[in-house]
């Protein structure tokens, strides 16, 4: 039989161990277990830092607007390097303890400049392996946040690529298995409103999507013009030059944008009724009466 005084005296050491090894290695914390990093009580707001690339250029339009096929045009121009969709809104930095804010805050930063210093990083390694010298980012989502974008790059050129909403809603519907009509009604409403604002708030340069398809020489003539660059002639070949990975969430990669050619605009049906607000917003972009381009 086991002696209880031997029992008792071996959970003692093991108990004992255990006390000295947590005394000596405190157990680690998972990222997730760390607390929220404290937001600064005077609402502090950090200065902008010095960009690498002060003027850079993005495409705002809606989804199915046409913006690859923009992108391709001016990525096949030798000074003009626009990437697949390059998503900064969706990058961010965490600040993953409670302190780190504070120590930030010491150095002029805080977290909305540190992830603008992150995006402008990016930009300009992308534009240094290009050998180019401007950078365009179509990504259609940037549309949505335009008003972030500005504050990063107060210097920051936009064009404006509009498209008939009834062709963007066409375009979504054909697009998608089981189509929920009103939410892409709802969608469309929304790049639309924002379009408006970054139209009416920016001295940005404006096209449709319906120009570049029906006349791509002057259409382009006149972004190069916006971007101080010379027309080339190469940027109609698109079809010749390698434009990068063909994946989903990068870009509109369907056979009309793989044929190398611009082919014509796809048209809204005539017969389709706008919600009222999309018909105003039509109007005013231009397409008369709300009406879609015949």
């Amino acid at each position: 039989m086991r002696d209880p005084r031997i029992s008792a005296i071996g959970k003692g050491l093991r108990r004992r161990g255990r006390l000295m090894a947590q005394a000596v290695s405190p157990p680690r914390r998972t990222l997730d277990a760390m607390p929220a990093p404290r937001q600064p009580a005077d609402g502090y707001m950090a200065p902008p830092a010095q960009r690498l690339v002060e003027s850079p250029v993005f495409v705002l339009s809606s989804v199915r607007s046409g913006s690859t096929l923009l992108r391709v045009l001016l990525n096949s121009h030798s000074r003009i390097r626009a990437p697949h969709e390059m998503h900064l809104r969706t990058l961010h930095v965490h600040l993953s303890r409670e302190f780190t804010g504070d120590a930030m805050q010491a150095l002029d930063l805080d977290k909305d400049e540190l992830e603008h210093v992150l995006w402008d990083r990016v930009l300009h390694l992308e534009l240094e392996r290009s050998g180019k010298d401007v950078i365009v980012d179509k990504t259609p989502p940037n549309t949505l946040m335009w008003p972030r974008l500005h504050r990063c790059w107060p210097s920051a050129r936009y064009i404006l690529l509009l498209r008939h909403p009834g062709a963007v809603i066409a375009s979504l519907t054909d697009r998608r298995d089981a189509p929920d009509h009103e939410a892409i009604r709802a969608e469309v409403l929304d790049y639309a409103e924002k379009l408006e604002e970054a139209r009416l708030g920016l001295d940005a340069h404006v096209i449709t999507y319906e120009e570049l398809t029906a006349e791509p020489e002057k259409t382009t003539r006149g972004v190069c013009d916006y971007l101080g660059v010379p027309w080339e002639s190469a940027m109609l070949e698109y079809g010749s030059k390698d434009h990068g990975t063909y994946r989903p969430q990068l870009g509109d990669w369907s056979s009309t944008i793989k044929s190398g050619r611009v082919q014509p605009a796809r048209t809204a049906d005539p017969m389709a009724e706008l919600p009222s607000r999309l018909a105003e917003l039509a109007r005013a972009w231009g397409y008369p009466d709300g009406a879609p381009p015949r």
